[in-house]
């Protein structure tokens, strides 16, 4: 894939048909368009070794900044690697009606660390709210959600390194040292969350949904017999 800015200050990306990203203000999943790309000129003069370029979100319009580190400065084209930070994230979002209000508060908190992309921030909020789970559903939860875990690793085809360390955020003792809390970058992180709301939902929003679920049918029902009249036994 390749990505440079040209004697005009045009920026090329191979794959600028199908670049997308979520979008911070419309959380739309959208198509962008470069609007505002540094100048050649400039660049060549001062050689930085990140190149931001401005974008606009073709479903909303909004101005979307997005950083590319630079791998080198040519006289006719500076190569940008392909991929890019999002300076302004979409926030993450869950359906948090069924989590208990501890367990709410310590995800709500890791989703923001992960948004603002301090991720190992947001590995220690994922290892607080696991242990806040745990606390909760006692012993045979704990172990109901390794076996999850194992399961969700075989469904995803986790790598065997990145898989080492979401056992190690999620069910390493909430005491450890500093130092052995693992250390993850976008991509890893980006893992742990998927993990960690599959954690999440299979011990709380799937229950709770089901058991609303059951409850309004049980309420259609009654509603259902109460309106039926009652058999005229004289015929």
């Amino acid at each position: 894939m390749s990505v440079h800015i040209d004697l005009a200050s045009r920026l090329h990306h191979d794959q600028a048909d199908s670049l997308v990203v979520t979008c911070p203000y419309c959380q739309v999943v959208a198509h962008i368009t470069p609007t505002a790309v540094p100048r050649f000129e400039d660049l060549s003069a001062h050689k930085p070794k990140q190149v931001g370029v401005v974008y606009l979100c073709d479903n909303c319009h909004a101005p979307i900044f997005l950083r590319f580190t630079v791998r080198s400065y040519g006289t006719g084209r500076i190569e940008l690697s392909p991929q890019f930070s999002e300076i302004e994230r979409a926030r993450e979002k869950f359906t948090y009606t069924y989590l208990p209000e501890e367990i709410e508060l310590f995800f709500k908190e890791a989703l923001l660390c992960f948004s603002s992309g301090a991720y190992n921030a947001f590995a220690s909020m994922c290892r607080r709210t696991a242990h806040a789970v745990y606390a909760d559903l006692g012993e045979s939860g704990k172990l109901r959600l390794f076996d999850e875990l194992n399961n969700v690793r075989e469904l995803a085809g986790i790598a065997p390194e990145v898989f080492g360390k979401l056992r190690g955020i999620l069910f390493g003792a909430e005491t450890d040292p500093r130092p052995n809390m693992p250390l993850l970058d976008s991509y890893e992180a980006g893992i742990a969350l998927e993990v960690v709301k599959d954690l999440l939902y299979e011990a709380y929003v799937r229950k709770g949904k089901l058991q609303q679920a059951m409850l309004v049918r049980r309420f259609f029902l009654d509603e259902t017999a109460n309106n039926i009249p009652p058999l005229n036994p004289t015929g």
